[in-house]
Parts: structure tokens; sequence; C-alpha cells
């Protein structure tokens, strides 16, 4: 069966997904950290006891996840983390991070969309979700909440390439700008990257899910926050294309650069 061939201008601003989901500017007042008993029991039947269960029979029967290296998280058991992985999934990527880093709860850093439908907003939020706020004046509100979590020895996952290119292969460029939060928290990164096998049996089926746990890196605190935040992110980048660059990562999807296009 012949590939699908996705065409692509801007490695950074580009986006292929397809959730349907229209993006509404995040309010300065937006409840970025619920923090109340309530809202605990919530988290643990909803998080713990339904949504993580469900995620990993999903991701074991549906996409037989491996993760590998996972050792690489036993030293920071005691600490909140920022985990970055690659963006290449619309539903395993709001779903592997939970599996990476159980038994402790975990964060994702969303587009707005994902809290853009009012009835979907709290799951979402119970779920892990926190939103990039979409006004100067609620930044104040996102990092405090940022550093709620991390004090609660959570994690924090953020796409930094920002944009879904589903099953693609590589490792896409991406700024040094969400390499400021572990920067600004002095907490441990932890890089991740999802790669794809192809299945042996049930072939004309979506690939298989790899995914591989880098060792954690360190903000360098001899550096400037600027100087830390871009050494940080050089050496999750370069982990990241190591590990994608692997002849075993099957290219389920075909990416070409449009000036090669047949129009």
């Amino acid at each position: 069966m012949a590939k699908k061939i996705i065409y692509y201008d801007d490695t950074k601003n580009d986006d292929f997904a397809d959730n349907g989901l229209k993006a509404k500017t995040v309010p300065p007042d937006f409840p970025f950290a619920i923090h109340n008993p309530v809202w605990a029991v919530l988290e643990f039947i909803l998080y713990r006891l339904i949504a993580t269960p469900l995620v990993w029979l999903i991701g074991k029967v549906g996409f037989g996840l491996k993760i590998k290296d996972r050792k690489n998280l036993r030293s920071l058991k005691g600490t909140g983390y920022f985990l970055y992985g690659n963006h290449t999934q619309s539903m395993m990527d709001a779903y592997t991070p939970s599996l990476l880093a159980f038994p402790k709860h975990i964060h994702i850093i969303t587009g707005p969309e994902a809290v853009s439908v009012p009835v979907l907003r709290s799951a979402v939020q119970i779920l892990g979700g926190i939103p990039l706020p979409g006004t100067v004046s609620g930044y104040r509100s996102f990092l405090d909440a940022l550093h709620l979590r991390i004090k609660q020895n959570r994690a924090i996952a953020i796409y930094p390439e920002a944009h879904i290119w589903p099953w693609y292969t590589g490792i896409r460029p991406f700024s040094d700008g969400s390499f400021t939060y572990p920067v600004r928290e002095n907490v441990p990164v932890i890089a991740y990257v999802t790669t794809y096998r192809k299945r042996k049996i049930f072939k004309n089926l979506w690939p298989c899910i790899t995914v591989r746990i880098s060792k954690p890196f360190y903000p360098d605190t001899t550096l400037s926050p600027h100087e830390a935040k871009k050494k940080l992110r050089d050496q999750v980048y370069e982990f990241m294309c190591k590990t994608a660059n692997n002849p075993e990562n099957y290219a389920y999807y075909e990416y070409k650069f449009k000036d090669n296009a047949k129009i």
C-alpha cells in the first residue's frame, strides 16, 4: 500500500493535526491550577482510577507500546521535573506522558484549543492539562501553576515542537523558550522520543510505538538563565535527533518539502 504523502513548507509553524478544535484565547482570569479537597478527589478518581488503566490498555493493545530506559527516572522520585517529547500523535501524545511518569502525577502544557470547549474544559484540567495563557496578565498565574505542580513533586510535559506532524520520524527545530521553566524552577529535564515499529502482522494497520527516555539533564547554575536554557535545549535536541535517527524508525507517512510537490 502506497504511503500517504504530506507536503510542508514550514517546519516550525505547519500543523497537520486534525482534531476539529478551534482555539479561543485563554482569559487572564483562567484557573490554571485548581487546588482544593474536592478537586483532589476528582483527580484521584478520574486520573488515577479511570484514565491511567485505560491509557495503559490503549497503549499496549492499540499501539503495542514499549517504553525503554524507564530506569532513568528512578533518581527523580522525590522531585518535580519537566518532560520534553517529539509531537507526532494527537491521541497518544496526550496519554504517553502519564505512563512514562507513573506513579507520579503529570501535567501537560497544551494549546488553548484543549480548553476551548466549556463542557470538556474541567475534564482536561482534571486529567492534567494546563493551557498556554492568551494574555500577558495571565502569564503570572500560568507560572504560579507550574510552580505549584513542581512543588507538589509532579511532572510537567511539554512538546517544544508545538505542532503535530503525525507519524513523523524526524525531529523538527524548536526554540529554547520553553526551557525557561526548568531553569526558573531549578529542576531536572527529561527528554523522550516516540519512534515507530512496522508491524509483523496486521501490516496494513498503523505502526507500533516505542518510547525511549533520556537520562536527566540539569540546569547549569553557573550560567546566566539565558545561557542555561539554551544549554538545556541543545542537550534535549541532541538526544532527540540521535534517538530518532534509528534505521528501525519506520516511516508510515512520507513528508516532502512543498517545492517538490506536483501541483
